[in-house]
């Protein structure tokens, strides 16, 4: 047998090195390629993820009203808004006519619709051809959202005026200092809509046995001041001088505010 020859050896090697390169160079864009595919297609997704296909971007701080179920002649149709300060801005169908060829005009009809509502704002929207029974009752169901939508935007801003009416209106007065056998009396009240919503006294007697008749009487006379509306109460037994000056302070404050 013959023996090869160390040249040839050394070039046989040589060749099949510069093979294994040229074979790894050539594998390197497809991989890169389909990095970048997989890259653009997670991008794709996201932005999918952000605007929803139904017709109008969803965003943060709005609400939803789900219109009332519509029976059509080939099945249910259920239209759902999402409102931000008073505009539509997303429709959607929850429920559509499916099976059959209802798929097809569904898909057809329902984006269509959609976009038309985010338009429009309003249910006088065009019907599509080809899908009338889904486009009236998409109508109809639409109509009820909106109907839901208009009576929420009444009623918010007359409950926010009735809740914010008492505050707005209420106003805090404090009487003159009635001075009393046993120190000063001073009464502070809160008025709301003309009646004494709160009385409490700011200054009253204090030292010795003076600190349980105020802690005795001060309550009471609070409690009757704003019971009566007036500063026509009854003195709490045992602390005459006390209610004395607290009925005096009480009505220089009914003057001030005017009730």
């Amino acid at each position: 047998m013959k023996k090869s020859h160390p040249i040839r050896r050394v070039l046989l090697a040589s060749a099949a090195t510069v093979s294994g390169i040229v074979l790894l160079l050539s594998l390197k864009p497809a991989t890169d390629s389909s990095s970048a595919s997989a890259q653009g297609a997670a991008a794709q997704g996201a932005a999918a993820a952000q605007e929803s296909p139904q017709g109008g971007a969803a965003a943060a701080g709005t609400s939803t009203i789900t219109g009332a179920a519509t029976q059509t002649e080939y099945g249910v149709v259920q239209v759902r808004l999402t409102v931000a300060n008073g505009k539509i801005t997303k429709a959607e169908a929850v429920q559509a006519p499916h099976g059959g060829t209802s798929d097809q005009k569904t898909a057809l009809s329902v984006p269509k619709l959609n976009q038309e509502v985010v338009a429009t704002q309003s249910a006088d929207i065009t019907s599509v051809t080809g899908a009338t029974y889904t486009s009236g009752g998409y109508k109809k169901s639409l109509q009820s959202a909106i109907d839901k939508m208009k009576a929420a935007n009444t009623a918010s801003p007359s409950q926010s005026s009735a809740a914010a009416a008492p505050a707005a209106q209420a106003k805090t007065v404090i009487g003159d200092v009635a001075t009393t056998q046993y120190g000063p009396v001073q009464v502070r009240i809160t008025v709301a809509n003309g009646k004494i919503t709160k009385a409490e006294a700011v200054q009253a007697p204090s030292g010795g046995t003076s600190d349980q008749k105020t802690a005795l009487a001060i309550p009471k006379l609070n409690q009757e001041a704003v019971a009566a509306g007036n500063a026509n109460i009854d003195s709490v037994s045992s602390a005459t001088y006390t209610s004395g000056g607290y009925k005096k302070s009480l009505q220089s404050a009914l003057d001030k505010a005017g009730v």
